[in-house]
């Protein structure tokens, strides 16, 4: 008898929801490629990542429950995002109670979460892709996915096994955008010089188009780039990997 195909329950994000569906989509697509059986519960929202970020434990409390319980009965939970992926996999743990109910709810999920990427290459074995991109790349390693959950040779490994595509890695790949969440709000002058440092590393390699795995990255990178005349285009590595780069790339008018 076939072995049942893994359920996995997808946290869109807000900003995927809000800004970009396509890579919501674009996550199914794969998913479903690499045998799973994907829904998206309706409770979800938010991470809860800005509140957390600036102090609002009580929020960030609330909406850490809801989420738990929207993705109760899942093998996996799977985010085309590592900042919201290690929201949910590092501080939604530390958010309660040693020896409580909810404590050992948050560490269940926590268990059973993964980033998009490294879900399909570190979980589910995957090593290859069967989709075209013609041109050249190059990849943003986010702060989070990075840092906190080990994603590096992941999306390079998949982006290799892409027809046509060639990879051009930057300078200080590693190094943070500028985004950092509330951080461009708190801080707007140090954010845009340091994504002014990141899209002169972006230029210098000469690529046509900007990856990375986290949206709010991209669009920040998407804006400085738009706001210096640059041609060069922004995706999330999902569309790419999933074939699905026909809307037009991040920041443009569709």
């Amino acid at each position: 008898m076939p072995e049942a195909a893994p359920r996995v329950g997808l946290f869109v994000t807000c900003l995927v929801d809000t800004f970009r569906p396509g890579v919501g989509w674009a996550a199914v697509k794969l998913l479903r490629d690499a045998g799973c059986d994907v829904d998206v519960p309706r409770g979800q929202t938010c991470c809860g990542q800005p509140a957390y970020n600036t102090g609002d434990r009580a929020d960030t409390k609330a909406i850490a429950e809801q989420t738990i319980a929207a993705f109760e009965g899942f093998d996996y939970v799977v985010a085309p995002s590592g900042s919201c992926a290690g929201m949910l996999i590092k501080h939604y743990p530390q958010l309660f109670d040693d020896g409580s109910a909810m404590r050992a709810k948050a560490e269940a999920l926590s268990a059973r979460t993964h980033e998009l990427v490294s879900f399909l290459v570190d979980v589910l074995g995957v090593d290859a892709v069967d989709t075209q991109f013609d041109g050249t790349v190059t990849y943003h390693d986010s702060c989070s996915g990075l840092r906190e959950l080990g994603i590096k040779d992941q999306p390079r490994k998949l982006l290799g096994s892409v027809s046509g595509l060639t990879m051009e890695e930057m300078a200080e790949t590693e190094v943070c955008c500028g985004f950092g969440g509330t951080f461009c709000v708190k801080y707007p002058d140090i954010s845009n010089n340091m994504v002014g440092n990141k899209t002169a590393n972006i230029g210098a390699t000469g690529a046509d188009t900007l990856l990375a795995g986290d949206l709010g990255c991209l669009m920040n990178m998407a804006g400085k780039l738009k706001r210096e005349g640059s041609a060069v285009q922004v995706r999330h590595v999902a569309e790419v990997l999933a074939g699905a780069t026909d809307e037009p790339a991040i920041g443009e008018a569709k």
